[in-house]
């Protein structure tokens, strides 16, 4: 198998994968199994891929630069990609079956609720991302321009940790745990762009 071959088949394989959360929603309301509280049942679980889609996209670059591993970087678009997806699904979730579009009230929240402001902030930094994940796009900005825009998906990442622990209102443990892989993500990029400095030095 060439590496063409082998790259479109991880594709393929990366893609079904990335649809298994959704699926698993969707056969636990089929069979009423998301609780006493289905809609924040919903909410939660896309809410938790959504931050743990970005926190995979942010996994190759570094990775890429401080050891060579190139093999994970065609995927990190796609990845990208699913967490703007689950993003949209968590938005979507909340405007269209929790508030059920009363457009009032959820403004009302997002000026009251400091969690739900700060994860509105947190989806829109994503759209810009989503919208330019094209080649097409990249042509048009000009690849450091892309590139400069697409780091704000670190400032995403951050805001949507924010927004977990800020939901969160006793158990921890999972959005602590969300903050420590991102500091290390984050400690990461900062290594790789400190050692591409010495070595242009």
């Amino acid at each position: 198998m060439d590496a063409t071959t082998r790259r479109r088949l991880g594709k393929v394989l990366v893609f079904a994968a990335s649809l298994i959360p959704l699926a698993l929603v969707g056969a636990d309301a089929l069979r009423g199994r998301l609780g006493a509280n289905p809609i924040e049942t919903i909410l939660n679980r896309f809410g938790f891929w959504t931050l743990t889609f970005v926190m995979l996209a942010l996994v190759p670059t570094p990775l890429q630069s401080l050891f060579g591993w190139k093999w994970l970087a065609p995927y990190r678009r796609m990845v990208g990609l699913f967490a703007f997806f689950y993003g949209f699904l968590h938005l979507s979730t909340y405007v269209g079956v929790d508030q059920f579009f009363d457009w009032k009230a959820i403004a009302a929240d997002v000026v009251k609720r400091k969690f739900i402001t700060i994860g509105m902030l947190a989806f829109a930094l994503l759209v810009p991302l989503a919208l330019t994940s094209t080649n097409a796009a990249v042509r048009r900005l000009g690849y450091a321009r892309w590139k400069r825009l697409h780091r704000l998906v670190y400032l995403a990442a951050v805001c949507g940790v924010v927004h977990f622990v800020w939901r969160v209102k006793a158990d921890l443990r999972e959005p602590l745990v969300f903050a420590a892989v991102l500091t290390l993500l984050l400690g990461l990029r900062v290594a790789s762009y400190l050692r591409a400095r010495r070595q242009h030095a």
